[in-house]
C-alpha cells in the first residue's frame, strides 16, 4: 500500500495528514515532507495518524530524526490519533515517553 500525505497551514500549525503504510518503502517520501517543516522556527507540526494503519521500524526512525530537528530549530511535534496497533510500536520502543502524543487512540482497522 502506498502512502498519500496531506499537508495544510493554519497560522504557526502545519497538519500533516497521513494514510496508508509508514514502511522502508514510503519513509523517504514522510521524511523528504516533515523534515523540511521542523526547520521552521516556532512552527507547530501536527501529524495525524487516523488512516495509518502500519507502521515499521524505518517510519519510527523518521519520526526520531523529526524529533531531533525540532529540538535544533525551536518549533514542535505531536502526533495526533493514533492507532492501537501503530500506538503499540511507539509504546514498546519507548517513544510514548520523549514525544508528544495525543492520547486519543483509535481502533485497528
Amino acid at each position: 500500500m502506498n502512502l498519500t500525505i496531506d499537508v495544510t497551514n493554519k497560522d504557526k500549525v502545519t497538519t500533516v495528514s497521513l494514510a496508508g503504510e509508514v514502511d522502508a518503502f514510503t519513509a523517504p517520501k514522510l521524511k523528504d515532507t516533515l523534515l523540511p517543516l521542523t526547520k521552521e522556527d516556532g512552527q507547530t507540526i501536527e501529524v495525524d495518524l487516523q488512516e495509518v494503519n502500519y507502521m515499521d521500524s524505518t517510519g519510527l526512525g523518521v519520526f526520531i530524526s523529526a524529533l531531533k530537528s525540532t529540538k535544533e530549530h525551536d518549533t514542535n511535534l505531536k502526533l495526533v490519533q493514533m492507532q492501537d496497533r501503530v500506538h503499540r510500536l511507539f509504546k514498546i520502543t519507548g517513544l510514548t515517553e520523549i514525544m508528544d502524543i495525543d492520547n486519543t487512540v483509535r481502533g485497528g482497522m
